[in-house]
C-alpha cells in the first residue's frame, strides 16, 4: 500500500509539472481498475492534464472502471470535450457505454449519438431500446459467431482478425443463415480439436439462453448454477442478439443485493452515500411516517388495556421483551422466506411447506425461550402465574411472529410484488401489534390470578 501511494505521489507530481512521457509509463504500468482509483482521486485540474495526456481509446479502459461511480459520471463528463467524450464511447465497449448512457438526459445521449461513427451509435442505439434490468439492457453485441459448415482452421483464422473487437472469446456461438442460435463452442473445444474438424462435430447443440426481456436476476441465476462465464441472449425466435458477460453479472448480483438490502432495511438507497442532509431526510422520511402512524397504532392497541395495566403494573416490564422477541424472530423468518424466493429451490418450493417449516421453527424456538423466561420470573418476582403468562405468551408470539414473517413475503410473491419490500421495519412493527393483542389478551383473561 505505501508503493502504491508512492508511485501515485510521483505520477502526480509528472502530471503536475506536465511531464508526458514519464505519467504515460507509470500510468499503463498499473492495473486498469488502479488507474480508475486513481483517476478519480485527482482534483479537477489533475483530470484535465490526464484528458490531455491520453487519447479516447486510453480514457475509455479508464471509464470502463469509472462507471461504477454513478454519482460523478455527470460531472466527469462535463469536464471532458464532448467530441472527446464521444471518442471515447466509441472505444468502450458497447455494453460499457450504454450504462454509462443510461445515467444520462435523453438530450444528453442524443447530443453523443449525433458525433458518433454511424455504425457504433447504432449498435448503442438499439440496446439503449432495451428496457432497463433486462437481459436486453446488459447484454453486449461484441461477440464471436460461426457457421456449422466451417473447419477449426478457418474459425482460428477469423478469431485473429476479430478476437481484439470482441468482449470475450471464451465461447463461440454457431448460428445458421437467418442467425438462429444453433450451437456453442468453448475455446478449449476449439484448440484441442485437428485443423480439419468441421464445427458440426464438436459443437454442443444443447444451447442454454436467456430471453432479451427476461429479467436480468433470471440471467445471473442461469449463469451461477452453470458456471457460465458467458451467456447468450436471444429473441422469441431464437435469433442471436447478444451476450451476457460475467463481468456483467457480478454487477447485477451487487446491485440486486444492494436493492434487497435497501427494501429489508426500509432506506430509499442504502449505497447512494448521499451526504446531504436534506436529500436523505427526504428520502427516508416516507417510511419513517409510515411506520410512525403503525406505531402509534400499536401505541393505541397498549391503551384499550390500560385497566388491566392499572390492575397489575407489572406487566408493563415485559412489554420491551415480548416485542422485541417477536420483532427478532419476525426478521430472522422474513430472511429466510425472500433468502429461498431468491433462489431456485424457493421458487419451486410449495407455499404450506415454507409456512410448515418456520411455524415448526417458531414453536421450537417460542418454547425453549418461553420456558427459560417463565423461570427467570419465577425466580426473579416470585409469581408463578406471572411467569407462565410471559413464558406461554413468548411461545404464542414467537409462532405466530415466525409464520407471518414467511407469509407475508411469499404472499407479496405470488402477487408479484418484490417480496423484499416486506422490510424488516414493517415485519417488526406488524409483530410488535400481534404480541401486544396476544399479551394483554391473555393478562386480561387470566386477571383473576395475577
Amino acid at each position: 500500500m505505501v508503493e502504491k501511494a508512492a508511485v501515485w505521489e510521483k505520477m502526480i507530481h509528472h502530471l503536475k509539472e506536465e511531464n508526458l512521457d514519464e505519467f504515460r509509463s507509470y500510468f499503463f504500468e498499473l492495473h486498469p481498475y488502479d488507474r480508475a482509483k486513481f483517476f478519480l482521486k485527482l482534483d479537477q485540474t489533475d483530470r484535465m492534464h490526464v484528458y490531455h495526456f491520453l487519447s479516447p481509446e486510453e480514457m475509455a479502459s479508464v471509464f470502463e472502471n469509472v462507471k461504477e461511480d454513478k454519482k460523478r459520471l455527470h460531472m466527469l463528463l462535463n469536464e471532458m470535450n464532448p467530441a472527446f467524450a464521444a471518442k471515447m464511447f466509441e472505444h468502450m465497449n458497447v455494453d460499457d457505454a450504454v450504462d454509462v448512457l443510461n445515467e444520462l438526459s435523453k438530450d444528453q445521449v442524443a447530443s453523443y449519438l449525433a458525433i458518433m461513427d454511424a455504425q457504433v451509435a447504432k449498435s448503442i442505439r438499439e440496446l439503449l431500446n432495451y428496457e432497463q434490468f433486462t437481459a436486453g439492457s446488459i447484454m453486449t453485441t461484441e461477440f464471436i459467431s460461426i457457421r456449422a459448415n466451417q473447419t477449426v482452421r478457418s474459425v482460428m483464422e477469423k478469431l485473429r482478425k476479430e478476437a481484439p473487437d470482441a468482449e470475450t472469446i471464451y465461447y463461440l456461438y454457431v448460428t445458421d443463415e437467418e442467425k438462429h442460435l444453433a450451437g456453442v463452442l468453448s475455446l478449449r473445444d476449439l484448440i484441442v480439436h485437428e485443423d480439419e474438424t468441421i464445427i458440426a462435430d464438436i459443437m454442443k447443440k444443447n444451447v442454454y439462453s436467456v430471453s432479451v426481456g427476461d429479467d436480468q436476476e433470471e440471467a445471473a441465476r442461469k449463469m451461477k448454477d452453470y458456471n457460465f462465464l458467458a451467456l447468450p441472449v436471444v429473441d422469441f425466435q431464437n435469433h442471436l442478439l447478444g451476450i451476457v458477460t460475467v463481468d456483467d453479472i457480478i454487477d447485477v448480483l451487487d446491485e440486486e443485493a444492494s436493492d434487497d438490502y435497501s427494501k429489508l432495511a426500509a432506506v430509499s438507497d442504502v449505497d447512494s452515500y448521499d451526504y446531504n442532509s436534506i436529500s436523505a431526510a427526504r428520502k427516508r422520511l416516507p417510511w419513517l411516517i409510515i411506520l410512525l402512524f403503525l406505531g402509534m397504532f400499536t401505541a393505541s392497541l397498549i391503551g384499550r388495556f390500560e385497566e388491566t395495566l392499572n390492575k397489575v403494573a407489572t406487566l408493563a416490564l415485559f412489554i420491551p421483551l415480548i416485542a422485541g422477541m417477536a420483532g427478532n424472530t419476525g426478521t430472522q423468518s422474513l430472511a429466510v422466506a425472500v433468502r429461498r424466493l431468491a433462489t431456485e429451490d424457493g421458487a419451486s418450493e410449495k407455499v404450506w411447506k415454507i409456512v410448515l417449516k418456520e411455524a415448526g421453527t417458531g414453536v421450537i424456538t417460542g418454547t425453549v425461550c418461553g420456558v427459560v423466561v417463565a423461570l427467570i420470573i419465577f425466580v426473579w418476582k416470585q409469581e408463578l402465574f406471572l411467569g407462565l403468562l410471559v413464558g406461554i405468551s413468548i411461545l404464542a408470539t414467537l409462532t405466530v411472529a415466525t409464520i407471518a414473517g414467511a407469509l407475508i413475503p411469499l404472499i407479496m410473491h405470488r402477487l408479484h410484488i418484490d417480496p423484499a419490500v416486506a422490510s424488516g421495519p414493517f415485519i417488526t412493527t406488524i409483530n410488535d401489534m400481534i404480541s401486544i393483542l396476544i399479551y394483554f389478551g391473555m393478562a386480561t383473561m387470566f386477571m383473576n390470578y395475577l
